[in-house]
């Protein structure tokens, strides 16, 4: 049986949102066992020294306290704005796993799965002279702030990270070694600089749906609370709010 690689943001803010993000893609699998996820985890990362990004603390928005990548002199929304990058690093090693997949999927912690992923894995798998399979958003959003008051920064391809399957049988990808996503600015990281755009390919949208942003999808695969998770004041009442509640409610009383 194939087996695939998911890896997961994770960060002390939103653990509800991990463990939603963790228990909708095994409670929406056919054969939760396929499915091998792992938490992006930056102390993790530090401890193994595979993340060696020097990083800040400065002042907010809201006056709060926020994470600083002094590389890129801008602010971190999340833990794994750049580590995120590290996922064909830490899959390498787990390539060897009996029938494994060559993809692994990188994906942000504020996500609701409502469809097996192996639909996204056997597209990425009939395009297989790409290197890396994204959504491509056009992605400008007005307001200033998102979350929990952190900075809504503006940059090119802005969230077709966020859901972006790595092939890991493309020579290409060899290029983004740890060394690069520790000394290239996470803009350039963000707009896959180490590959040309022919080998960027492309997901259907319904396999990253921004709430609030994406039109004309009714049942999407992967809901993306981008702005706030419902938890958050203010994005109570979005899109999907009852759904992802319900699957955090499910997980958290899971006699198992």
């Amino acid at each position: 049986m194939k087996t695939y690689g998911v890896y997961i943001g994770w960060e002390p803010r939103e653990v509800a949102a991990f463990a939603v993000a963790r228990d909708s893609i095994m409670s929406t699998a056919r054969n939760p066992q396929r499915y091998h996820v792992y938490p992006v985890h930056l102390d993790t990362l530090r401890a193994s020294g595979l993340y060696t990004r020097p990083h800040s603390t400065r002042a907010g928005p809201d006056g709060g306290r926020v994470m600083w990548d002094d590389i890129s002199g801008a602010p971190m929304a999340t833990e794994f704005a750049c580590s995120r990058f590290l996922v064909p690093e830490l899959e390498r090693p787990r390539q060897s796993i009996g029938g494994r997949s060559p993809w692994a999927l990188f994906m942000d912690c504020d996500m609701l799965i409502r469809r097996d992923l192996r639909g996204l894995f056997e597209l990425c798998e009939s395009n297989a002279d790409k290197a890396v399979m994204v959504v491509k958003h056009n992605h400008n959003p007005s307001n200033t702030t998102k979350m929990d008051g952190q900075e809504q920064t503006r940059y090119s391809r802005k969230n077709w990270s966020s859901v972006c399957a790595f092939n890991m049988a493309h020579p290409s990808n060899e290029a983004l070694t740890r060394e690069v996503v520790n000394d290239v600015p996470g803009r350039e990281l963000h707009a896959f600089c180490w590959l040309r755009d022919d080998e960027i390919g492309e997901l259907p949208a319904e396999w990253n749906y921004l709430v609030g942003h994406t039109k004309g999808i009714r049942e999407p695969s992967i809901v993306h609370f981008t702005d706030g998770i419902p938890l958050m004041a203010g994005y109570e009442k979005c899109e999907f709010a009852e759904e992802w509640k319900s699957c955090l409610r499910e997980w958290a009383f899971d006699p198992a």
